[in-house]
């Protein structure tokens, strides 16, 4: 069995593959300050809650956004799996060719997510990850990875918004009645819903404005299918893109060498 990780700035994505079939997976958080033996406990826990034998897991694929936690995921692996698990960089083996300036510098999971949408939708498309961060990454109809943008997440926008502002509540994340809120929570429920309906239809419509070729949208990311409700822009939902990414990268670095 094959075992994903990707290690983000808020949640770390844990995916448990036997050849193409998800067997399971799993979102905990992300916690810089955890030593090894918490995460390989943590990890291990939940295998065996979930009726898994560690033992049967004989690769890991991760991918790291967080430096400071790569090394305490890589001893935990050693030590809870006797595996070195495989990273991923912009040096691997992958379907896409990579044209940005400073390659080394993209994220691993924005990596894992090109690859795999390239593989299920063959063809231009624009991921957008709706995490930490909110990024659109773009790979053209000959599978060139061309960039994309980044964005603030929600969820950083509206604690800088709470913080800031010392008069207006935390409010729950859902939909108001009305686009127009007629009391402050509701008007801070659509400033915030609606304000990231707007970066997203406007920044894919501009995208789209400098491809030649149709353009799919597939959103991943734990807040998806929240704003896939109400952006009709977006093709596809798939929340463990990155999981499909690093089991599809790990193949292409691996299968010929079984």
């Amino acid at each position: 069995m094959l075992l994903t990780i990707d290690i983000g700035n808020s949640n770390t994505l844990l995916g448990l593959y036997d050849g193409r079939a998800l067997l399971n997976h799993w979102r905990i958080r992300t916690d810089i300050l955890r030593m090894p033996d918490e995460y390989g406990i943590v990890i291990v826990g939940l295998f065996e809650q979930a009726n898994f034998d560690p033992s049967h897991v004989d690769a890991i694929c991760m991918s790291s956004v967080v430096p400071r936690l790569t090394k305490i995921f890589i001893r935990a692996c050693e030590r809870y799996f006797d595996i070195n698990p495989f990273l991923v960089d912009a040096s691997v083996k992958m379907n896409i060719e990579i044209k940005i300036e400073h390659p080394t510098m993209i994220g691993a999971d924005r990596l894992a997510n090109a690859v795999a949408a390239r593989c299920l939708h063959n063809g231009a498309v624009c991921i957008i990850d709706l995490g930490t961060a909110t990024t659109f990454d773009v790979v053209t109809q000959k599978g060139y990875f061309i960039g994309g943008a980044i964005a603030p997440g929600i969820g950083i926008s509206a604690n800088a918004l709470f913080s800031k502002a010392a008069k207006l509540p935390h409010v729950e994340f859902v939909c108001p009645p009305s686009p127009i809120g007629s009391n402050t929570i509701h008007a801070v429920q659509s400033g915030l819903l609606y304000g990231y309906i707007g970066l997203i239809e406007g920044i894919i419509t501009r995208f789209r404005a400098e491809l030649e070729d149709d353009m799919k949208v597939i959103a991943t990311g734990g807040l998806a299918r929240n704003f896939s409700e109400h952006i009709s822009m977006i093709d596809d939902v798939n929340p463990w893109l990155t999981s499909e990414g690093l089991r599809f990268i790990w193949d292409m670095n691996h299968k010929e060498q079984d």
